[in-house]
């Protein structure tokens, strides 16, 4: 029996999918070897790389004026590579903090621009992290101080340690890069709003090893400063994302998630799934006088449910008690402590019904 996994990152994939890979490891589409094992130029696997960006394009409506890079490195990579790609030294990036993820994405690009923190409820400098629960709303737009001619501003729509999300984007003058990956796929969005979108795979998209961006043209075309090639997002553009050997398996298995996505009924069914999860989870939370979300109920995550029992002693019973019942993953981050529910596309209602049923059942025993 596989176990509900609860994980942040790496996550849980559909079952369906790792049954497909697991069928074709030996013996992919009768080639007598496994997709890892062939060329990256291959035309088989080239099918598969552009099978794999025409799905992505269907999903999320992506427009025609936009790339999309499937590349290596993972998200933490994208700080510093963004603005290499986007801004020059003296121009300046703004940076929307609401929770750790976005301070690191600050932290690494000021070395690169001058970095501008137009929001950041925890008031933490750039060479500083969080150490405790402070982030737990997002900012009226209307507080943001942005910079007049900004290259770009940067936004985290869902904060993975701290549980915060953003449920609208504002229109800006400048164009707003995102790191979406924790939400990516989750909901559908409109792809114009953003300039630029970029998200490792480990939690909507598939294993760990492989990140998915999609970039406005005219981004792409900006090259404002000399960089080598293999950092250069229209290197790789030019060369369909083989300018090096790409994560052929991550890109082979991303391709099959996003195949099950479509064969669910796409992005908008999968949210109204993520809708009901995320529903049920936090409905029991609010009812119980003994577990705490702290997060303001505008800015709640769908992806990512953090929750506090009444004293941290009681953590690592429930955390023991949780491994027997087979709920894997629950541990909060070591930033914030707690516990944390991640629940992904791929997380089913059976088994965050599974947690509720636990979490009650510890309750009236604790």
């Amino acid at each position: 029996m596989r176990i509900h996994n609860f994980s942040a990152g790496p996550a849980a994939l559909p079952e369906a999918v790792l049954k497909q890979a697991q069928d074709e490891q030996l013996d992919w589409q009768g080639v007598g070897a496994s997709v890892m094992e062939i060329s990256h130029r291959d035309k088989k696997f080239i099918d598969v790389a552009e099978a794999a960006e025409s799905d992505l394009r269907d999903l999320m409506n992506i427009p025609a004026n936009y790339k999309v890079l499937f590349l290596q490195g993972g998200a933490t990579t994208q700080f510093a590579q963004v603005p290499m790609n986007i801004a020059a030294p003296e121009q300046t990036g703004d940076y929307v903090i609401t929770g750790a993820w976005g301070q690191k994405a600050a932290k690494e690009a000021a070395s690169l621009v001058k970095v501008n923190i137009a929001a950041d409820p925890g008031n933490f400098p750039v060479d500083s992290f969080a150490k405790a629960n402070t982030y737990i709303d997002v900012p009226d737009v209307d507080t943001w101080k942005l910079t007049k001619d900004a290259a770009y501003v940067h936004i985290t729509p869902n904060e993975t340690i701290h549980g915060v999300e953003m449920h609208s984007i504002p229109k800006l003058d400048a164009p707003i890069v995102a790191d979406m990956s924790s939400n990516i796929l989750s909901r559908e969005i409109n792809v114009a709003d953003y300039g630029l979108i970029y998200a490792g795979a480990q939690k909507n998209i598939g294993p760990s090893g492989i990140l998915v961006m999609i970039v406005r043209d005219d981004l792409l075309a900006r090259q404002p400063r000399k960089i080598p090639a293999i950092f250069n997002y229209a290197k790789h553009a030019e060369n369909g994302s083989m300018l090096n050997t790409p994560p052929t398996y991550a890109w082979y298995v991303a391709g099959l998630v996003f195949k099950w996505i479509k064969a669910q009924g796409g992005v908008a069914e999968i949210a109204k799934r993520n809708a009901a999860k995320a529903a049920s989870l936090y409905s029991y939370i609010d009812s119980s006088d003994f577990y705490r979300n702290e997060v303001a109920v505008r800015a709640r995550s769908r992806m990512n449910v953090p929750f506090f029992l009444p004293n941290s002693e009681l953590d690592a019973a429930f955390l023991k008690g949780a491994d027997g019942a087979k709920l894997m993953g629950l541990k909060g981050h070591r930033d914030v402590g707690g516990m944390r529910a991640s629940i992904y596309n791929a997380v089913t209602q059976e088994s965050v019904d599974a947690l509720i049923s636990y979490m009650k059942d510890f309750a009236a025993k604790a």
